[in-house]
């Protein structure tokens, strides 16, 4: 038997002796798992951007720990089966990629995603929006959307169409700034993120990835302050934002 499916099936019968035996595992719900699954998908996220593969592999185990739990809680209640969940994801793909399985010609990107769009059109969907969690990060969920709407043809032209838009949404925001109108400067703050989010997808960058490297960067900068300021015999709450500045130089050569 091939080995991928001798790890799976592995993998399914310690899912059951788990299920019988252990305290634990008896008492997980499909609500318990939730938050597990949700901060487990968070830990490969981390691992991916530290590009750490044997972090990689672990966590990727984990994520298919709880899909294999998933699947048997399914199967208990009678509602699923992980055969079920397999063959569904399988004909899902093969109806979604006629390029590869049908006579339908895709030879671009953006081709395969319009088509993908539109099928899902055709399986009784109202909205190519309606594929977007709810529960995502706006950050992430922005992205999404505008992927999505760009599927069916609602989009810029160019980059430059793009950067004229937050330029706009900035000058927007600055004139509700000066009206000190709080419900109209967030609107407005919204408008900027949601155009720079636009505008980071034409340059081929994704801006959870982009805002999460300059978190890690400022944490690590901040952290050397805070040890080399109190090396110095010094505390950085009675420093003021000059003496401060000199540090935050100095961490941001010594960490670059």
């Amino acid at each position: 038997m091939d080995e991928r499916l001798l790890a799976f099936q592995r993998l399914l019968n310690v899912m059951d002796d788990l299920r019988e035996k252990c305290p634990w595992d008896k008492k997980q719900t499909f609500e318990t798992l939730r938050p597990l699954t949700i901060e487990e998908t968070y830990e490969l996220a981390d691992a991916i951007l530290d590009k750490d593969m044997k972090s990689i592999q672990g966590e990727l185990g984990d994520l298919f720990l709880h899909l294999v739990f998933y699947s048997k809680l399914g199967s208990e209640t009678g509602d699923f089966s992980v055969t079920e969940v397999l063959n569904g994801i399988c004909e899902k793909l093969i109806y979604r990629h006629p390029h590869i399985y049908g006579d339908t010609v895709a030879a671009t990107e953006e081709e395969v995603k319009a088509n993908w769009e539109q099928l899902k059109l055709k399986e009784g969907k109202k909205s190519v929006l309606e594929g977007v969690p709810k529960s995502l990060p706006a950050l992430v969920k922005a992205a999404r959307i505008q992927e999505k709407v760009r599927g069916v043809g609602f989009d810029w032209d160019n980059k430059d169409q793009v950067w004229e838009k937050v330029q706009e949404e900035i000058q927007e925001l600055n004139e509700a700034v000066e009206s000190k109108d709080h419900s109209e400067i967030e609107n407005e703050f919204g408008d900027v993120l949601f155009s720079l989010i636009n505008y980071a997808r034409f340059i081929q960058i994704n801006p959870e990835n982009a805002l999460e490297r300059t978190n890690k960067k400022f944490i690590t900068r901040f952290q050397w302050m805070e040890t080399h300021i109190q090396s110095d015999s010094k505390e950085m709450n009675k420093m003021s934002l000059t003496e401060l500045d000199v540090y935050w130089n100095q961490a941001k050569k010594a960490t670059n």
